[in-house]
């Protein structure tokens, strides 16, 4: 009876202790399973723009022509010739891609999206150092919630009935997914 309450106050504590940051990570989850459909993190607006013919010159000439005409007075972080008919100026909060000789621009401007970046900024560890500890140790405190679930019912409705049944196929829906995707 004492390995029973054990598990059970260890089930209760990890639970409690990580409940928070898995409805951060299951959001976040949910966001980033999907990123083919939108971006999670970040709202971006595009508008086109004409700026006339630009005469030729070297990335940088051609990046001070380009933003003057568009009366933005800030500096650029770089400005990139992509290839011969392409020239990307790369600013704080934008991005111009600039068709060359035409002068046809698209300005890119991104902001972050509310909530959703600051819950991916977890999910997907770009803070490292402390958060890469803590995110580890989230995912033992998981395997620990995992392996104290399945004892904590038993008979028909635990690992001796319903319990054992839907365990099998909890794991056999990842392994037949494997089967058919990536070991074919």
């Amino acid at each position: 009876m004492k390995l029973r309450r054990l598990i059970i106050a260890t089930h209760r504590d990890v639970g409690y202790f990580f409940a928070g940051l898995t409805v951060i990570y299951a959001i976040s989850g949910v966001a980033v399973n999907h990123i083919d459909d939108w971006n999670p993190s970040y709202v971006i607006r595009q508008e086109v723009v004409d700026v006339g013919r630009l005469p030729p010159g070297g990335p940088e000439a051609l990046g001070a022509e380009v933003l003057g005409r568009l009366g933005v007075d800030e500096a650029p972080r770089s400005v990139v010739r992509m290839g011969p008919g392409e020239l990307k100026i790369f600013l704080d909060q934008r991005t111009l891609t600039v068709a060359l000789p035409g002068g046809r621009v698209v300005d890119e401007r991104a902001r972050r999206r509310f909530a959703f970046f600051e819950l991916n900024y977890l999910h997907l560890n770009h803070g490292r150092g402390f958060w890469t500890w803590f995110a580890d140790a989230y995912a033992v405190g998981l395997c620990v919630l995992a392996c104290t679930g399945i004892f904590i019912i038993s008979g028909r409705k635990g690992l001796g009935g319903r319990g054992r049944n839907l365990l099998l196929l909890g794991l056999a829906i990842p392994i037949i997914y494997l089967a058919l995707a990536v070991w074919r």
